[in-house]
């Protein structure tokens, strides 16, 4: 059974809703196997973000790096739940969906692991 060596998320630009004014983005993250096989577990992730002309002036790889991490979870706590909680939930549910697919990781290991962020093309290029 392969093991998990690390998360990746891919940002990409949303060209349809990005302009002068905002930046929209994409995420995907992945878990990087062993084996050098990618494992999509989320990719129904993004944000969007505004500010006056020229905004891609305004915003550096690093941001978009550490708001992609945020992105991708786990989610702020809501309805009377804690952070730890929250935290476990992701995590756990994240582990669920690699051992559905045949690799044996916990929540706990998955939480530990190095998470890369790659910038795809065309949002290094907005970003230029």
């Amino acid at each position: 059974m392969p093991d998990v060596t690390r998360l990746v998320t891919h940002a990409e630009l949303e060209e349809a809703t990005t302009n002068d004014r905002q930046l929209s983005v994409s995420a995907r993250l992945e878990a990087v196997l062993a084996d050098g096989r990618s494992v999509v577990l989320l990719d129904d992730r993004g944000w969007s973000q505004s500010g006056p002309p020229g905004t891609h002036s305004y915003i550096s790889a690093e941001e978009v790096e550490a708001t992609a991490r945020t992105v991708v979870g786990p989610d702020e706590p809501f309805g009377g739940r804690t952070w730890e909680q929250m935290e476990n939930d992701h995590w756990g549910h994240l582990a669920g969906l690699l051992r559905h697919r045949g690799v044996d990781v916990t929540g706990d290991r998955l939480a530990e692991l190095p998470h890369d962020v790659v910038l795809g093309e065309r949002l290094r290029a907005w970003l230029a």
